[in-house]
């Protein structure tokens, strides 16, 4: 065995490849056949691509299926603290032992092939699924989807999220063309669920030339939320759930990516056999940080928005979803995004700013950051010299009856995790809405 533990492991595929992201599937695809995982046998297969959503859209598929008994792989990125939730099997992230077994396979299948850092764990993930007998592998794309490293795989159900711009030097400057790359992922004559209410026209026709079979929000399917009953529509049959807790709650967005869940579970044939009890179980499981709610004095609000279309999303839930103290943001961006448009979608719901320093080349300084805000009218902006000194002030402002919102990129909410180890471990569980113990904040490693 080339190394022993996961971190050599991490840190030979980060030095592996000349450049971190390499759009193509000559590579990924080569090495997935000598390791036998395109062949006959595969588990099948739902390929979730989109701008946003896709995260929440893949793990609620996921659960879903966990739910009615099927054993599920699911394959999601970034993570947030551990490597391993990238790559789960019934809710389960897998062990250090299962990743270094399978990334052993892969170094040795490549020969003197080099992959990416995202190949040799999208490539991991099949291999685990296929050795542990999933039925269904649930994978997220990465980056677009034509060029994604999922791709190599055919999906018997693909499903698009929102599209919208972000990733424009990969992808394209305009939702038509970053649909097209998003379009990648169906196949011929089966099913794609469209997850946005009026998607692309790239996206519409690349399905009309490929005789995908199109499930559309909206004309073809829907969810509506009546107190504590949902409804649900699919190709003129209808149902309904009684739900209780948070799944009573869920509306906006969070109804919409449901919805597309539930539309991929009916296209793959499993749509038939979610009780009250088995729809209330998988609606109690979250893709950790994606508007995530985890109680206490204060309340955190955990998402990893960090593109305007998901901020608007984010302002629309703050919105709906008031609390009696005030709301303080915890924030760290990356300097390549747009974020003049940003804080404008926030105005009047954020009542003070707390900027996260972050050690990443990429992250916008914490200083520039402040400044930015203020310049922007926004109100109270704290200045703080690290992540430890931020938990705490964003703390102190909201007070016992507030909510610290984390939001800005995966980063930042890891840096937060990574300080708060009892808030981590209640977002880390998946569960929707947790309570976590009291804890001081302490430093990360």
């Amino acid at each position: 065995m080339r190394f022993t533990t996961l971190a050599e492991w991490l840190a030979f595929q980060e030095q592996l490849h000349p450049v971190g992201m390499d759009l193509t599937l000559e590579r990924i695809a080569l090495v997935a056949d000598r390791l036998g995982l395109r062949d006959a046998g595969v588990p099948r297969t739902v390929i979730v691509a989109g701008t946003n959503g896709k995260g929440t859209v893949a793990t609620r598929t996921a659960a879903l299926l966990q739910a009615q008994g099927l054993k599920v792989g699911l394959f999601t990125s970034p993570h947030l603290l551990r490597y391993n939730e990238r790559i789960r099997i019934d809710g389960e992230p897998v062990s250090d032992a299962d990743l270094c077994r399978a990334f052993e396979a892969i170094d040795q299948a490549r020969a003197d092939d080099s992959l990416t850092y995202f190949e040799f764990g999208a490539l991991a993930a099949a291999w685990l699924f296929r050795e542990q007998g999933v039925a269904v592998q649930v994978l997220e794309v990465g980056l677009g989807g034509r060029l994604d490293a999922v791709n190599i795989w055919d999906a018997d159900v693909a499903a698009i999220t929102a599209v919208d711009l972000d990733h424009q030097a990969w992808l394209g400057d305009s939702r038509e063309a970053i649909g097209r790359e998003k379009a990648g992922v169906m196949r011929a004559r089966r099913p794609v669920v469209l997850g946005e209410l009026e998607p692309p026209t790239s996206v519409l026709d690349h399905a009309r030339q490929l005789d995908a079979q199109a499930l559309r929000s909206g004309p073809d399917f829907g969810l509506k939320r009546e107190g504590a009953v949902l409804h649900w529509y699919c190709q003129g049959r209808s149902r309904i759930w009684h739900v209780r807790g948070a799944a009573a709650e869920i509306d906006g967005a969070a109804l919409l990516n449901t919805a597309t869940a539930l539309a991929v579970v009916e296209a793959l044939g499993f749509g038939g056999g979610l009780t009250d009890a088995t729809f209330n179980q998988a609606l109690g499981i979250s893709a950790p940080g994606r508007l995530q709610v985890v109680q206490g004095e204060p309340q955190w609000l955990l998402d990893v928005a960090h593109n305007v279309h998901a901020v608007g999303e984010l302002a629309r839930w703050l919105e709906a979803h008031p609390v009696d103290g005030p709301v303080v943001a915890l924030v760290a961006v990356m300097a390549d995004k747009e974020r003049a448009a940003m804080w404008s979608r926030l105005d009047g719901r954020i009542d003070a700013w707390v900027p996260v320093p972050l050690e990443l080349p990429r992250a916008l300084s914490v200083g520039a950051l402040a400044d930015e805000l203020e310049a922007a009218g926004q109100r109270s902006v704290a200045r703080v010299q690290d992540v430890a000194g931020a938990v705490e002030e964003a703390r102190r402002r909201a007070g016992p009856g507030g909510r610290v919102l984390v939001f800005g990129s995966f980063y930042t909410v890891a840096a937060v995790l990574d300080q708060v180890p009892d808030l981590a471990r209640a977002a880390l569980s998946g569960k929707a809405v947790a309570d976590p113990r009291p804890g001081e904040a302490v430093h990360g490693a």
